[in-house]
């Protein structure tokens, strides 16, 4: 296709993902920003961006159930061997072009709300009566986020190495929504 928008031949944009998805993914990255770097860790601000990044994430979840095909569990479900399947494509070369998350973007996705709920929960937990000052609370607390980090890491990693990889501005679609794929290739 030739003069298609981006200059690429043989490319096409396919809608695959909706403003609610991006937004609940730029408000997440935002407020755990925000708490993670601008608000003190026992203050007021931290517990307030703290549930908005939670109320963020369980809208997702349900966007997960009721939301458009892409958005959908479905679309991108948890499959271990999947993903082991996609990183021995990887090292053979292959450059395999997925509409949603490719299988091991799809267990960073799993693995980034479990650990934004495990969060959530021991932030919560801290708050209470039966476990304000406790020990293991606080330092499961921090341990996920140490984890998060982590992930962040990896996943901003692992979006640039695909990028790089297919040749799929991936950063560009979760702004603009659309994916610039190659007309062969793809799946899902």
């Amino acid at each position: 296709m030739a003069g298609t928008p981006g200059g690429r031949e043989g490319a096409r944009d396919i809608r695959v993902w909706d403003p609610l998805v991006r937004l609940t993914h730029w408000g997440v990255a935002l407020g755990v920003l925000i708490n993670s770097a601008l608000t003190d860790p026992d203050g007021a601000l931290h517990e307030q961006v703290g549930y908005g990044v939670l109320a963020l994430v369980v809208l997702r979840l349900l966007w997960c159930i009721v939301g458009p095909k892409p958005a959908r569990f479905t679309a991108f479900p948890p499959n271990p061997a999947a993903a082991l399947g996609h990183l021995w494509a990887m090292l053979r070369g292959e450059r395999r072009v997925h509409l949603s998350h490719n299988p091991l973007g799809a267990l960073m996705v799993y693995n980034l709300w479990l650990t934004l709920l495990a969060l959530s929960a021991t932030g919560i937990m801290m708050g209470t009566v039966t476990f304000f000052g406790v020990d293991w609370v606080e330092e499961l607390h921090e341990a996920a986020f140490g984890w998060l980090m982590l992930s962040v890491v990896l996943h901003v990693g692992g979006v640039l190495f695909d990028q790089w990889r297919t040749g799929v501005p991936l950063a560009r679609a979760m702004v603009t929504g659309r994916k610039r794929i190659p007309v062969v290739r793809s799946d899902r």
